[in-house]
């Protein structure tokens, strides 16, 4: 027991959703009840029943895990996300609880609580990493901005009215150019995501690899693209047509001024995911969208 008291675990929830509380509250008393420390922030705090052990953090910086275990994170895919740049920034492996629809990036479901802490507890779970991205825009030559995505960086139009007029390139080399809504610039963790509603691929998490896949492009030759991960996707926004935007995981957003270029490559830090269970990506993808699978007989014996 002493040395349980010495370990802590940051807990990040929605707590702008019902579950979410009642959630983090069934989590914060297991851990308690097990002799480890919980750390949350202070904002969070407020909205949550927490005992008085819980400590409490002002600021929303990498630094707020210092010395903690494992991330812990209730909520939908966006509170997941928001989750993973606290878990890139800290190196802290993210254990993500789904409270929302899909959730790829959650490794269990809000009625697997209990097999959540006890698994904490018990230090059963491994540690894998996962690719991100890392986004430049460039502007006459300059850098005017950098980013980073786990799931995708994709550039986008802002006027619904008027097409976004772009020119792709892979590796230095001009691919093609047409007007689109937009172009995702995603990892193999987001072809479940934005890519995957633009019509991209599902890509295994295993698998190495950068897709760019565009949205609603007016053009014959408009087909996802799958690279190698050492590949540098370049997008460039032609000069003369309104501005665009580039929007990272959804979350982080800045204007692209015509004439921009983005330029999206691997990652140089990855995101830390704690798992559970060996379950197979291919078990994961049937159940999370409900894929008929009732005529298969499996492998013959």
């Amino acid at each position: 027991m002493t040395q349980n008291r010495a370990r802590t675990v940051f807990l990040l929830a929605h707590t702008g959703r019902p579950a979410a509380i009642r959630s983090a509250e069934l989590v914060v008393k297991g851990l308690l009840r097990s002799g480890l420390g919980v750390r949350v922030l202070e904002a969070e705090a407020r909205d949550l029943p927490l005992p008085d052990e819980v400590e409490t953090v002002k600021e929303a910086t990498p630094q707020c895990l210092d010395d903690c275990e494992l991330l812990i994170v209730l909520g939908g895919d966006g509170t997941l996300l928001r989750g993973a740049e606290f878990a890139r920034a800290s190196g802290v492996p993210m254990l993500g609880v789904n409270l929302g629809r899909v959730g790829f990036l959650a490794e269990a479901e809000r009625d697997d609580l209990d097999k959540v802490v006890d698994r904490v507890v018990s230090r059963a779970y491994e540690v894998e990493e996962r690719m991100t991205v890392d986004v430049v825009v460039h502007r006459n030559g300059d850098v005017v901005h950098t980013d980073w995505a786990l799931n995708e960086a994709a550039v986008q139009k802002v006027s619904a009215e008027r097409m976004l007029e772009v020119v792709l390139e892979i590796d230095g080399r001009p691919v093609t150019g047409f007007g689109c809504d937009g172009i995702v610039c995603a990892t193999p963790t987001g072809s479940t995501a934005y890519a995957f509603s633009a019509g991209g691929p599902v890509v295994w998490p295993e698998v190495e690899a950068l897709l760019m896949v565009p949205i609603s492009a007016h053009a014959l030759f408009a087909k996802p693209l799958v690279t190698s991960p050492d590949s540098v996707l370049a997008v460039e926004v032609l000069p003369h047509v309104p501005p665009g935007v580039l929007w990272c995981d959804g979350r982080r957003t800045v204007e692209l001024p015509p004439g921009a270029r983005v330029e999206v490559r691997r990652g140089a830090v990855p995101v830390r995911l704690a798992r559970l269970h060996h379950a197979s990506f291919t078990d994961r993808l049937v159940a999370k969208f409900a894929l008929p699978v009732s005529g298969w007989r499996g492998a013959p014996h």
